[in-house]
C-alpha cells in the first residue's frame, strides 16, 4: 500500500506537479454496496440491481454504476494525499470523467492518482488530480476522473 503524500501549501503541492502517487489497496465492490447506492440515487436499473435477470445481461451478472465508482473517490483519495494545515477543502467539481469498462459486482477496486497541477486561488489552492480506478484482472479501467479540489487556508473560502 502507498503512504498518502502530504501537502501543507503550494510549494508542496509545485512539486508534486506530474507525480504519479501511487495505488490504493483493492477494495470488492459487492452487491449490498451497488444497492446502497440505487437507494440512494433513485438508480434501479436492472443491470445493478437484479443478479438474476443481469447474469442474462451483456456483462454476465450486476454491475457497479459508473457513478458509484466516482463516489469511491472520498474513500480512495485519503489513502493517495493528504492536504494539511487547510480549514476547509471543496470539491470543486471534474474537468472529465470516463467509464472506459464496467466494474463487475464482486470485483475488486483500487484507485491510482496523478498529481497534474496546481494553482494559487484567493485564500488557498487549486489541485488538478487524475484518478484511474482500475478492476483487478481488467486490462481498461472503470473510470478515469480529473477532478478538481480547493483548499483554503483556515479562515479563508470561497
Amino acid at each position: 500500500m502507498t503512504t498518502p503524500v502530504t501537502i501543507t501549501g503550494l510549494e508542496d503541492a509545485k512539486a508534486l506537479v506530474g507525480t504519479h502517487l501511487g495505488h490504493t489497496e483493492y477494495v470488492a465492490i459487492d452487491q449490498a454496496r451497488v444497492d446502497d447506492f440505487a437507494d440512494a440515487t433513485g438508480d434501479h436499473q436492472w443491470i445493478h440491481v437484479d443478479p438474476v435477470r443481469a447474469a442474462d445481461g451483456p456483462f454476465g451478472g450486476t454491475i457497479a454504476h459508473g457513478y458509484l465508482t466516482l463516489s469511491m473517490t472520498p474513500f480512495f483519495l485519503p489513502k493517495l494525499v493528504r492536504f494539511s494545515g487547510f480549514g476547509l477543502a471543496v470539491n470543486y467539481g471534474c474537468e472529465r470523467v470516463r467509464f472506459p469498462a464496467p466494474v463487475p459486482v464482486g470485483a475488486a477496486l483500487r484507485c491510482g492518482a496523478t498529481y497534474d497541477a496546481v494553482k494559487e486561488v484567493p485564500g488557498g489552492i487549486q489541485s488538478e488530480i487524475t484518478l484511474t480506478f482500475e478492476v483487478e484482472g481488467q486490462e481498461k479501467p472503470g473510470c478515469v476522473a480529473a477532478i478538481v479540489l480547493r483548499h483554503y487556508q483556515r479562515g479563508q473560502g470561497a
